[in-house]
């Protein structure tokens, strides 16, 4: 992965706060070229960067980020099993999958960890950062190919005999929106309804499916192939 250093644009959070970073990444060019990046982009500032999970459970405790830039193959605990450690111990820190990896299993596994996006390693910059404000604004980016895998995935998975919550075919829609990664504003948009609408059937969504986050939400949606 080629990461040149240069100013995107991209300018600051609507509330003009400036988004923090952690970048979890293992080969020092990879991360060295991140941290780079990112402190080189308006609106975005690298707080910590660490090679291995380890390394960033101790930095974490010192400086919670908005977002987790990780990487999945990494020396010692994997990129999964970090998401999974510090998501438990930082609830209202995002994580973003930055890899290499695209096959079914990780995809899954990351996403039920608690990972709001997947992007694979060869995303151009700016992709990379529209990505990391896509999380923050409450999207899930994912890159092509691995949107076209979790489609086919929860396609092929059965919904058990025994799972019936109830969902509205309009909760079901807008499940099935936000296992595509959108946004509670731009789910909005395409249901032709206000943010504020969209809110209340999500908490409704999260009653019946008795989860109490997004991520939560999706990873249930995937097991117990509730959209299609």
């Amino acid at each position: 992965m080629t990461i040149e250093r240069r100013d995107v644009q991209l300018g600051e959070t609507t509330d003009g706060r400036i988004i923090s970073i952690v970048t979890i990444e293992d080969q020092t060019v990879i991360r060295e070229g991140l941290a780079a990046m990112i402190d080189a982009t308006q609106g975005f500032r690298c707080v910590g960067r660490y090679a291995s999970v380890e390394e960033a459970i101790e930095g974490l405790a010192r400086t919670a980020p908005d977002v987790v830039l990780t990487d999945l193959g990494l020396p010692g605990r994997s990129g999964i099993e970090g998401i999974k450690l510090l998501k438990s111990r930082y609830p209202r820190v995002l994580f973003l999958v930055l890899t290499v990896y695209d096959d079914d299993e990780r995809i899954f596994e990351a996403l039920c960890a608690g990972a709001c996006g997947y992007l694979l390693k060869k995303t151009p910059a700016a992709r990379l950062l529209e990505g990391i404000r896509e999380v923050v604004a409450g999207g899930s980016p994912m890159s092509p190919e691995v949107a076209r895998r979790v489609v086919e995935l929860f396609r092929r998975v059965r919904p058990s005999d025994t799972a019936d919550y109830a969902l509205t075919p309009h909760e079901t829609r807008l499940l099935k929106l936000i296992v595509e990664g959108h946004s509670y504003k731009s789910a909005a948009a395409s249901l032709n309804v206000s943010v504020h609408t969209i809110s209340f059937h999500m908490r409704s969504i999260y009653d019946k499916l008795q989860v109490h986050s997004k991520s939560e939400a999706v990873s249930k949606a995937l097991r117990q192939g509730l959209v299609s």
